[in-house]
């Protein structure tokens, strides 16, 4: 007899840290000091059918990450709503950085790690331990498809 083992996904979070990329600009010009940048450490849903970052509008606030545009989006539900899209930020997780927008949810929503930031972090979800870890293919750092 053949026993199979089903693993189904539950929810997944990871602690990322995210800093402000005009802040780092603004340092390596010599402008504000290196300790300036700003930068939290954030636990966020780990969503890959979610294409984009999204963050609440209390992380925005904090980090002043500047405003890009307005975008309409499907949420899971089905319904489209407009929101704005602040950044650039920098995401770091482990051994790893990228870079993205990402949409500014109302007051203290959720903020997910959406399928972009995973793709350029090179990221994987393990479905037996359900969390995030860094592409075991590539343990010493992101590889990306040109």
């Amino acid at each position: 007899m053949q026993i199979i083992k089903l693993y189904f996904m539950g929810t997944v979070y990871a602690e990322v840290e995210l800093i402000n990329c005009d802040d780092i600009s603004l340092a390596r010009r010599h402008i504000i000091d290196q300790d300036e940048v700003r930068c939290v450490r954030v636990t966020m849903l780990v969503d890959s059918g979610a294409y984009m970052m999204a963050i609440n509008e209390f992380i925005q606030e904090q980090m002043g990450f500047g405003f890009q545009e307005r975008r309409v989006t499907q949420l899971a539900s089905g319904e489209w709503v407009e929101y704005k899209v602040v950044g650039p930020i920098r995401v770091k997780f482990a051994n790893r950085t990228a870079t993205c927008n990402a949409f500014v949810l109302p007051r203290d929503s959720e903020p997910l790690l959406g399928a972009i930031p995973m793709e350029e972090l090179d990221v994987l979800i393990h479905p037996k331990r359900q969390e995030l870890i860094v592409n075991p293919l590539h343990p010493e750092g992101a590889v990306l498809r040109l």
